[in-house]
């Protein structure tokens, strides 16, 4: 009897060392696809999205540049992308001109006016490739700045045009923390270092300080919007109140020159009905973890049982 039970627990334990062995080696099976997927993967994307400037064909294009979102240093919309993209656009021997279409409320002004001294430099550089901005749903503040660079801006009658002006917007909490029984206690060395503080009153020098320079910043905002539209502008005593126009309006007030699509510009205006993105996309990398990193982890986890200023 003891000899049947010996056998019984001997096969018991084969069995399950075969079904552990089994239910590794489907694991493994499933981790090594999965990294076949993404190499696979990796290298489809590489192929679709690898391009260099000069490997057009001999055809003549109109060359496009987006400016999309909020306009910052880490965007999709910073000046090292969009600037990038525009010097290529413009060197590329088979571009007739170049649209920029912008859809952005705005963004650092830092940011705007790197890209716009960089438009008027490529523009010097190639005088006879035109430059036209093209503005879908919104063109406000920081993307305005970018688009007063262009020879000319066209417009959905619909889009949001404008709001020439500088914000610099914060929070004051200091009824909060009396009503609370908070303390602020902030050590600084100079007088200034703790610049319109949040958690304490208003310091009205600071506060005159501040206003001051967003008026300087105010003032370079309107000396680009007079130097780009010129004697197209229609000056009221709106016009660089920060106020927003639609884009039917802006074309009476000479923010911009008319009604068209990008396609328009690029058959009707440019003459070159091919149309070319030379926008800098998200790198490899950046696009795969995107993508298919949330996917992979929570396969992979299966597998192994692991449970400020603005223009705006």
């Amino acid at each position: 009897m003891a000899e049947v039970e010996w056998e019984k627990q001997l096969i018991e334990k084969l069995a399950s060392a075969a079904l552990k062995e089994q239910v590794r080696a489907r694991r493994w099976g499933i981790l090594f696809k999965l990294l076949t997927f993404a190499y696979l993967t990796v290298l489809i994307l590489l192929v679709l999205d690898w391009r260099g400037p000069d490997s057009l064909g001999s055809g003549k294009h109109t060359a496009l540049v987006d400016v999309v979102g909020v306009i910052d240093a880490k965007g999709d919309s910073s000046a090292d992308r969009v600037t990038e993209a525009l010097q290529n656009a413009f060197k590329n021997k088979n571009t007739v001109g170049v649209i920029l279409r912008i859809n952005s409320p705005g963004g650092s002004p830092v940011q705007a006016g790197i890209i716009y001294d960089e438009i008027r430099r490529l523009r010097g550089i190639y005088p006879n490739i035109p430059m036209y901005a093209v503005i879908e749903d919104i063109c406000a503040s920081g993307g305005y700045y970018i688009a007063a660079a262009a020879d000319k801006i066209y417009v959905d009658k619909a889009s949001i045009v404008g709001s020439i002006g500088v914000i610099m917007d914060g929070w004051g909490f200091t009824g909060t923390m009396e009503k609370l029984g908070v303390e602020r206690r902030a050590l600084t060395s100079g007088e200034n270092k703790a610049f319109l503080d949040p958690f304490s009153p208003v310091d009205e020098k600071q506060k005159r300080h501040a206003q001051s320079m967003l008026d300087d910043i105010h003032k370079q905002f309107i000396d680009v919007v007079r130097k780009g539209r010129g004697k197209r502008l229609k000056e009221t005593p709106d016009i660089f109140s920060g106020l927003l126009w639609t884009g039917e309006r802006s074309v009476e007030l000479g923010l911009s020159d008319g009604l068209g699509s990008v396609d328009y510009v690029a058959r009707e205006v440019i003459k070159a009905e091919d149309i070319f993105d030379f926008t800098k996309k998200q790198d490899i990398t950046e696009r795969f973890v995107r993508r298919f990193g949330a996917t992979m982890t929570g396969a992979l986890s299966k597998v192994l049982g692991q449970g400020q200023l603005n223009l705006r």
